[in-house]
């Protein structure tokens, strides 16, 4: 489809996130059958997605680089990076095939490094810059959630490894955790000024503001994955009060800004009556509910804080109802495309 594909969204990895956070926790809460059937989903919608991008670089290599430097867009790439380790996690947590979750924490670090300089570096040099009101979405985020999908990776790939990889990997996790919050820190104050001090309408409203959210669950999860991994790295355990408090900083605001988008979407769909339609930007919205359930189930797992046993549960339920719903979006949205002239 030839209209679809100029304006192919950058973000539509989303649905990899999504996907992939879902089997995750699923197996996390014993579901294996529903996790090992959407990992197979999820390498579908990989490879569909990667032959999509590429194909759209190729025929509409303007629209494409367009995007890579626009304020609204470009942060949409970064679902490149955390896709490829959301499902590089699955492999290394619902398979034997270690090798081909390694591949792909391999290709995540090397598009993050990519889009982590190319994006940011655009952004500061351009000439033509637009307010921070029309400049910054809760998508922003996806920058810092790309940025902690390597550091879960990371961990997780830490324990199959021999030293001394075992230690240079554990340290790459923590780098890359407290560069995800430090980065977090940053956006999060432009992103809440802006909220706060300029006009905020319905539609300004996006789905990728649920991100705000996600990106402090996927830091939990890293955070608790590292409190786990103590026993092999020696300087992690020099850090264990450092690293369980933070971790329990990032549940907790994470936790705050689950009411606040509540509200904000009853404000925007029931109030303001703003038409729900089916939009690729939702799988952001959905991600953030299976990350939320995840980091729970290994917070209260690493912390013992089995008090909260019943939120990754509860969540696991609502994501798989929000991916099924969005799911169905995604093939009325296909039926009703026009074919390619």
């Amino acid at each position: 489809m030839t209209h679809d594909l100029r304006s192919l969204s950058p973000a539509y990895f989303g649905m990899v996130m999504a996907t992939g956070i879902i089997s995750l926790t699923a197996h996390m809460l014993g579901f294996d059958r529903i996790a090992i059937s959407l990992l197979y989903v999820n390498i579908g919608f990989y490879g569909v997605l990667w032959v999509a991008m590429f194909a759209r670089f190729l025929r509409y290599r303007r629209e494409f680089l367009l995007d890579v430097v626009d304020h609204l867009r470009g942060p949409g790439f970064f679902t490149l990076p955390a896709g490829s380790s959301v499902l590089g996690s699955q492999f290394i947590m619902l398979t034997d095939n270690t090798v081909a979750g390694r591949i792909l924490w391999v290709v995540a670090i090397l598009l993050w490094l990519t889009l982590i300089y190319t994006i940011f570096t655009a952004f500061t040099v351009k000439e033509e810059k637009p307010s921070l009101d029309k400049g910054i979405t809760g998508g922003w985020l996806l920058a810092v959630v790309a940025t902690q999908s390597i550091a879960v990776l990371s961990a997780l790939i830490a324990v199959e490894m021999p030293q001394p990889y075992k230690m240079g990997i554990n340290f790459l996790a923590l780098s890359m955790w407290l560069w995800g919050g430090m980065l977090y820190i940053w956006m999060m104050s432009l992103i809440f000024y802006r909220y706060t001090f300029f006009k905020f309408s319905p539609g300004d409203l996006a789905p990728p503001y649920w991100i705000n959210m996600g990106a402090m669950a996927i830091s939990t999860l890293a955070g608790s994955l590292l409190i786990l991994n103590v026993r092999d790295a020696p300087f992690l355990d020099s850090l264990l009060p450092f690293l369980k408090g933070f971790s329990v900083f990032y549940w907790a605001t994470g936790t705050w800004w689950i009411p606040m988008l509540l509200i904000l979407g009853i404000w925007r769909h029931v109030y303001k009556r703003f038409p729900l339609e089916y939009d690729p930007l939702y799988w952001g919205a959905v991600f953030p509910l299976g990350m939320y359930a995840a980091s729970t189930h290994e917070m209260a797992g690493a912390l013992g804080f089995h008090f909260l046993d019943f939120i990754p549960v509860t969540f696991f339920y609502l994501a798989l109802a929000a991916w099924s719903v969005t799911f169905i979006g995604l093939v009325r949205s296909l039926r009703q495309a026009k074919p390619e002239h």
